[in-house]
This record gives C-alpha cells, structure tokens and sequence, in this order.
C-alpha cells in the first residue's frame, strides 16, 4: 500500500462540445444486425366474411393520394395486439399480430382501403402492407365493426417497433393516423421462449450450477458443476478474484452434466485479499449469442484456516502482543512530551480520504499484444501497490459477455460520474489518436487485437461516451490524461484531450497517483509525497518490476519493428488471422496480471 507523508521540504518534479453525433453513432453500432421485416407466408389473407380483400407488401415510400378533408374517412381505432411465436417450416417464430377495426359512421363509405406501415426503431428497417377492399355497409354481418389485422410479422427479442394504420384515401391537411409502440419482451419471457432462435440463444438453460471446495495445508481445490444444454457444446468456466484468474474450455460431448476442477495456492491470495471472495463463472457458447451469452455465476466467500496448524495463531498472537505494547509506548511517550511539544496537527479530509479506496476505469487502445501487457502490468501496479481499484475490459469480461460492450463503458461510467471521487484514467497511444481521427472522417482503424477480442473494439465507443464529458467545464476533475513516455509520446494525445493535464509515465505517476486519491500536493504547511512510486523506486516492489519489464519489453520490439503499429493495422477481416508474434484468444488465456 503506497504511504502518504507529509514532508518538510519540497520535493522538485518535472512538469467545444464534442457534436452529439458522434455518440449517437456509436449507440448505432452497439445494435446488433437484425433479420430484415417479414411476414409468415399464410398470413396476407385478409378476406372475411361478407368483404372480399386483397393485400400485398408495398414500397413505403410511395406517395398516396389525398382528397379534401371533406372526402376522407376518418381514421380506424386499435383492437388487439399479441406478442408471441407462431411456426414456419424452420420452427417457432416470435411475432406480433395487431388489430385495429373501422368507425361506423358516415365516413366509412369513403374509404377505398387502408395501409400498414411498420418501423422497426433500433435499425430504422420498415415494412408497409396495402389493403385493397370496398366496404359494403357501416356494420359486418354480425353487426359489428369491420376488422382487420396485420398478423405474422417475426420479430427480433428485446426490439421496439413503430406501428402506423390510415385508411385510404388521407386528407390534404393534417391526418387520421393511429400509431403505437410495440416492445418485444426478451428471451427470457415466457411468451417467447420456444421460439427457435431463443433455444440457441439459451433461453431455456438451467445450469443448477453447484461449487464444492476442499483445502489441505494451504492448498485449495475447488470443482464447478453444471447441466449442459443440447444448444451448446462448448462452455468457459472461470474462477476470478482481486489477484487470481483462471479459465478452462470444456465440451459436453454426449454429457448432461459436466464438472471441471480448478485447484490454486490460497495463502497468497488470503495475504492479499483476506476475505477469500471468488467468483466462479459458466459461460456457455450458444449458436446465437456466441461470445455474448448469459452466464452462471457462483460467489464463494469462506476462508480455510487451518486448524491443524497452532503455530500460525500463535504467531498471530505474539504479533497482536507486540503491536499493542508499541501502540502503549507510543501513547505513554507522546503524554510526557505534551507539556514541551505542540499537539500534532488534526489530519486534513483530504488525509482521511485517502483510507478510502478508489476506483479507476481505465481506458486504452490494445495497440500491439506487449502494450496489452504493459497495460495489465499497470493495474496489477495500482491494485497491489497503491490500493486502487481499477476497472478494465480484460478483468471484466463476464460482467462484460453479459451486458455487451457499450453497455458496460455506460454503466461504469455513469458509476463513475455518481461518485464524488472515482475517475476515469485514458491512456493514450498510437491507437487512441488513430482511432480519434477515424471519428472525425479519416480512414476508418482496425487493430490486430480488435479482431482478436471476444468484445471487438472497446476504444471507439468509449471516446464518443468519455469525450463530451471530458471537454465539459467542471468535469475535468473526474478525467486523467496520461501516457508511458517510453513507448509512446506527446503526439498521440488527441486534440480533445488538450484541455486536461497530461502526464507522463512512470516519470509523473506520483503526481497521477495523488490526482487519484484527490490529495493536493502542496498545503499550508506540508508538502504530500508518496513513497514508493517516484521514477526510480517503482520498480523496488514486485508488481513494479514486472511493470517495468513489460514496458521494456515493448520498447526493444519498437525498435527492432520501427513500422510496428503499421503491421497491427489490418486492411480487412482476414488479415485478423495471420497472428503477430503474440497471436492469442483472450477467451482462452489466463490473465496472470501479478506475474
């Protein structure tokens, strides 16, 4: 944990509105491609009894005729709707059907049919249907209002949909139409949970997830069960916590029920993290999800102290002892010397906030596979050494498969911007300026890495979320500006970014560290500095020396590779195969950060 101390001397260090488009762009692209509007087959049949209609799909964009106001029927009013799964030759379908019926009155005899149109909102698809018919009387043979519908339209989970019906002909001013919303339900609603793409999706999964743990002289073994389902063969199961991850790949072959061991050295991670907290995670690979689908998730919160080992509690006891009699000593000599020594100050707020632990989400560009690592490296850093909590993609990646990315950059964000304290620390690199560019009309950038990512590019929607906050006055306090000096520069800070302070990395970090824990460096009185963190001493604690190492590491590959962020850059999709020399899956790796 980094120590703040006030010091006697000073220590020297080295020193409009981004357009609403660009965020609604990437909400844009955070929608995934839906199938284009249809109509089950036997469903255009619109003849009833004493009517004969015919009804076709129609252009949207073909203009209507328009007659006086005095010569227009008025418009129809809504009936039923239904939303629900009808059956083709591929199965079960989600749907909805809507009615709507006509006015009896004088109007009804000038009507010369009616038109549909349908508007899928999320991807602006539409679809409009003609109804071609004469109305004989005011009222059907049963003496009730005429009524039509428009039935089998197949849907998309989770989609809202705008519905519009008019008779024909419309007036010249203003007009008659009924409209309203449609919310399809998501697959986990029952009303269409059979429907075929939701069975591949795992709407009807029910894993009856179970976790057993065992230990033995400091060693923990821990084994997941869980059903399978007949969507999906292969599954990721996953333990996780603040300073251990691990992962692995199974197929259920003709199994029903799978399980998977995962065994782990629990003292280290009890030295760290004392309440044993971790997270085991089956993610299942379903045809229609693929990387996105729901998880199952298990916490396990109890620690195994070995009871076979008195030793380690009285050990524990000399140590309580002897804290006590220096915390005595400390109170008795601090009495004596009270009548000869001014009282020390009170500590500032801004001391006592600094017990409290911070969040940081961190935004970068994987720009090459040893960035990545330089990367992880840092927020082993900020977590071990400076008890910071930092939020990334990499060390989210549940959370992250079940919200979608877009998602998940908003959440956090609006968490971060809920908090008086949390930030938001962007790094930048080559890949943030090339990608900001891209934003505002150059060449559109695909990195090696994007390709590699089960969540694509995460940086993209990320700068059109942060970037409008970031150049909103009063905002600035929640938004730190940095970048390794070593392997990137000055240059690949994108112009947006001018108006915060920006620091150099590990040159600046005690300064970034301080920004962190909103701790002013210079007060009345003291100077605050951080031990353990300056430019030289970094690298004395283990998490440091392997920050160090990786940055290393990625500046001898740049120097033996000058064009090296050009070979990242991929010209199309294919090119996404050909691996550099760190090619890898991140949904098959383990993410050693502490390594």
């Amino acid at each position: 944990m980094c120590n703040l101390l006030p010091a006697g001397v000073l220590v020297q260090t080295p020193h409009s509105m981004v357009h609403v488009f660009v965020k609604m762009c990437f909400y844009y692209m955070w929608f995934s491609v839906s199938s284009a509007l249809s109509i089950l087959n036997d469903h255009l049949d619109c003849n009833q009894e004493g009517i004969r209609c015919s009804s076709k799909i129609v252009n949207c964009s073909d203009e209507q005729e328009r007659v006086p106001r005095s010569l227009a029927p008025t418009g129809p009013e809504w009936a039923l709707e239904y939303v629900g799964v009808a059956e083709d030759e591929n199965g079960l379908l989600p749907v909805i059907n809507v009615s709507w019926s006509l006015e009896a009155d004088g109007g009804i005899s000038y009507i010369q049919g009616l038109k549909a149109h349908l508007l899928e909102e999320n991807t602006a698809q539409t679809l409009c249907v003609w109804y071609n018919f004469t109305i004989p009387s005011q009222l059907n043979p049963r003496l009730g209002k005429w009524t039509f519908s428009l039935d089998g339209v197949v849907v998309d989970p989770g989609h809202t949909y705008s519905i519009s019906v008019f008779n024909l002909p419309e007036p010249d001013l203003e007009h008659y139409r009924l409209t309203k919303q449609i919310t399809v339900p998501r697959c986990d609603d029952w009303r269409i949970q059979q429907a075929q793409l939701c069975l591949e999706n795992g709407s009807t999964w029910d894993p009856q997830m179970t976790v057993s743990v065992s230990w033995k002289a400091g060693s923990l073994a821990a084994t997941v069960c869980f059903n399978t389902s007949q969507f999906s063969d292969g599954y990721t199961v996953a333990v996780q916590s603040a300073v251990y991850q691990d992962s692995k790949n199974v197929s259920k072959g003709k199994s029903t029920w799978l399980n998977v061991t995962f065994e782990m050295d629990i003292r280290n991670h009890i030295q760290i993290s004392p309440k044993c907290e971790l997270l085991f995670v089956v993610r299942p690979f379903f045809p229609g999800c693929k990387n996105k689908c729901l998880s199952a998730q298990k916490k396990w919160e109890n620690c195994p102290y070995d009871s076979k080992q008195p030793w380690a509690l009285l050990i524990f006891a000399t140590l309580a002892l002897s804290m006590a009699g220096c915390i005595s000593y400390s109170h008795w000599k601090s009495s004596h010397k009270a009548s000869s020594a001014p009282s020390p100050p009170e500590p500032t707020p801004d001391a006592a906030e600094v017990a409290k632990r911070k969040t940081v989400l961190l935004i970068y560009s994987p720009d090459h596979p040893l960035y990545t690592v330089v990367v992880l490296k840092l927020c082993s850093f900020l977590m071990a050494q400076c008890g910071t909590d930092v939020v990334l993609d990499l060390l989210d990646l549940t959370r992250l498969g079940q919200l979608g990315g877009l998602r998940w950059l908003d959440w956090h964000r609006e968490r971060i911007e809920r908090s008086p304290s949390d930030k938001i620390l962007i790094l930048c690199s080559p890949g943030v300026q090339a990608k900001w560019r891209a934003m505002c009309g150059a060449e559109p950038v695909v990195l090696r890495e994007d390709l590699r990512s089960p969540v694509g590019d995460m940086l993209s929607p990320a700068l059109g979320l942060i970037v409008p906050g970031l150049v909103r006055s009063g905002s600035l306090r929640r938004y730190i500006v940095a970048y390794f000096a070593d392997v990137c520069s000055e240059e690949d800070i994108p112009a947006p970014f001018n108006v915060a302070v920006r620091y150099k990395l590990m040159e600046q970090f005690e300064e970034v560290l301080l920004r962190i824990l909103e701790v002013e460096k210079q007060q009345p009185g003291r100077v605050n500095l951080v031990q353990g963190v300056g430019q030289h001493e970094y690298s004395l604690c283990p998490s440091g020396e392997a920050l160090r190492g990786a940055v290393e590491a990625f500046r001898a590959h740049q120097q033996k590779n000058p064009r090296w962020f050009q070979d990242e850059l991929v010209q199309d999709e294919a090119e996404g195969d050909v691996g550099s020399d760190a090619g890898r899956t991140l949904e098959t790796r383990t993410l050693d950060i502490h390594a």
